[in-house]
């Protein structure tokens, strides 16, 4: 197998479609727009759902690209050799153009051609969907792998929980996918029957890449229907096949990471790998401050809170603040990782250096907060750990107020616990958490019934309102006025924007007038798909532009909205009925956030 980096197995992948006609489309944000079931872009797919649903896709129906990602639902996995919470994933898409037929000979072409990635055909294993009673069993694809050339011993079936994909949320876009092995015990392997993959020792294969035939969606009752359209979604780890393809034994032990761990040791004095209570320390901090840097520098403006993403973010800063302290990281020292990150990926994704003074500032803010409390938290733990026996279990309230006054998540109380064998009591800290604040981060990503991608009238009524919003608060409030966040449901939308204090009760008043004006004039909504920089000459706002590439939709209402947007909307404002604010409420300092309905 060639040897490659970071940067040339981006730019090797992105050649190769290119060549097959795909356009290269760049990656969106890792706050996904208008989709209320995740918290963050999990997968490659997330951006696009509503093009696989058949909205059409200024770039075509052929496109690739490198896709930020976050999932956080492994955090406390984090620390071994192949964990992490911030990936990226290299995928390319056919929104109703070519399928198996065309998919899988070109991925058998990337991975074994000389050319490309050089694997020899040998060395490769792929798995296929069994079928049930929801979709037959995929023969097809079995049939084109053996055309190809992979050998018949080498391709295994898998049932829906091996060989499924999606949606990735509770309903969407879904189908059978094929998955591509690296064989790295060939003995092992030989011993294995067609259906007898998942009996294989760890480490007999590595996944390497997958195939995802899109051919269903699956609805709010369960049901899989077929989608109007058959697409193609693929996903390759960047990481993960960077890992396989040098040989290394982890993720962190690539190009990715090699100037951040010089830098720990020289801030430590340690070094990595030197044991595994080490090992695991530095790669919590690798992969924390990595992530921590993606969602500071993101154009959406993510920061630390106590709600939805900033929960989150809090929590992987504060605990690469606390794996840090046990090699003897000091404290400031999360910015000058972060600087190592944002300077390997500078060329890769330069929001990172434009918005390198907020994300060093707010590290910088959050571990100074954290580490106030830090030691004094770790001894009050302690404490309450000595008291226990083990197998003992820290009540609801002591992990509460570990959270209250020591800044302690319950994940890390929850993880410290584990280390000494004990437990926490989870349930009661949430309504301990509950009773003192008058609501409960558990859940938080069920809390909305859907999400934009549905496509449901009232939700795209929202939608546009949303535009409205947006163009009077320029008006009536402040016009450096940016929209930092949405969320929009079949009963309200949820506006985040960029303000050092609420709105007073003349501007919103102001704010409600503007909308029901330019509502009931009943101004068509004009659609029109334009290169970027006509419309940035026309006056459209690029609040998402990164995520559309070069020919962008722009969505205007009269000359009172214009912005580039990835729809649905409605046809004319005088479908929306009537719009008024019902709440204001801060976000984190200097981010605000408006709650409106529309009244019949």
């Amino acid at each position: 197998m060639k040897k490659f980096t970071s940067e040339t197995l981006r730019e090797t992948y992105l050649k190769f479609f290119e060549s097959k006609g795909h356009a290269i489309i760049p990656s969106a944000s890792l706050i996904p727009e208008n989709d209320p079931t995740v918290l963050f872009t999990t997968a490659g797919m997330h951006p696009l759902v509503p093009y696989l649903l058949g909205e059409k896709h200024p770039a075509g129906n052929r496109l690739c690209d490198v896709q930020k990602c976050v999932r956080t639902g492994d955090i406390d996995e984090v620390g071994d050799s192949s964990h992490c919470t911030f990936f990226e994933m290299l995928g390319n898409w056919s929104l109703g153009n070519y399928f198996k037929e065309e998919m899988i000979p070109w991925s058998f072409e990337f991975l074994t051609s000389p050319e490309y990635l050089g694997i020899p055909v040998e060395d490769i294993a792929v798995t296929c969907f069994a079928g049930d009673k929801d979709c037959p069993k995929d023969e097809e694809s079995a049939k084109l792998w053996k055309k190809c050339g992979i050998l018949p011993e080498n391709i295994y079936f898998l049932p829906k929980s091996g060989n499924w994909w999606g949606p990735a949320g509770t309903t969407g876009p879904c189908g059978p996918d094929t998955e591509m092995h690296i064989i790295r015990n060939h003995a092992e392997a030989a011993k294995l029957g067609a259906y007898d993959f998942d009996n294989a020792p760890k480490g007999t294969f590595l996944e390497v890449w997958n195939d995802v035939f899109m051919q269903y969606n699956k609805n709010a009752e369960g049901k899989y229907e077929p989608l109007k359209q058959r697409n193609v979604d693929t996903g390759m780890g960047l990481e993960r096949t960077l890992c396989i393809l040098n040989g290394k034994n982890s993720v962190y032990e690539t190009d990715i990471f090699e100037a951040a761990i010089a830098e720990i040791e020289k801030l430590t004095g340690r070094k990595y790998g030197e044991n595994e209570e080490v090992t695991r320390a530095f790669r919590v901090v690798l992969d924390h401050v990595r992530t921590a840097t993606f969602m500071l520098g993101d154009t959406k403006g993510i920061v630390p809170s106590n709600t939805d993403q900033g929960y989150i973010l809090r929590r992987i800063i504060r605990r690469a603040v606390r794996f840090g302290r046990n090699i003897g990281l000091p404290q400031g020292a999360l910015k000058t990782v972060s600087e190592t990150i944002i300077k390997k990926y500078e060329t890769v994704y330069p929001e990172l250096v434009k918005n390198s003074e907020h994300i060093f500032e707010e590290l910088e803010k959050e571990e100074t907060k954290f580490s106030k409390t830090l030691q004094q938290g770790i001894r009050e733990f302690e404490k309450v750990a000595e008291s226990l026996a083990a197998g003992g279990e820290i009540d609801g309230v002591t992990a509460f107020h570990l959270y209250d006054t020591y800044g302690f998540p319950v994940e890390i109380t929850g993880e410290m616990a584990r280390e000494k064998g004990l437990t926490v009591d989870v349930k009661g800290y949430e309504a301990a958490f509950a009773e003192h604040q008058a609501k409960s981060r558990a859940g938080s990503e069920q809390k909305f019934a859907c999400g934009l991608a549905d496509h449901k009238e009232e939700t795209t009524k929202l939608h546009t309102a949303t535009h409205l919003l947006h163009a009077a608060l320029k008006i009536a409030f402040s016009p450096d006025v940016e929209q930092k966040g949405s969320n929009i449901t079949e009963e309200r939308l949820r506006f985040d924007f960029n303000a050092a204090r609420k709105l007073t009760p003349e501007e919103v008043a102001e704010v409600e007038r503007l909308v029901n004006e330019q509502i009931k004039l009943n101004t068509p909504v004009i659609m029109k798909e334009m290169s970027l920089e006509e419309a940035k000459q026309e006056g459209f706002t690029g609040l998402f532009e990164s995520k559309y590439g070069q020919t962008v939709k722009t969505y205007s209402i009269g000359e009172f909205s214009k912005e580039i947007c990835g729809g649905p909307h409605a046809e004319c404002t005088g479908e929306l009925g009537t719009f008024k604010i019902v709440k204001q409420e801060n976000v984190s300092a200097g981010v605000k956030r408006i709650k409106a309905v529309l009244v019949k």
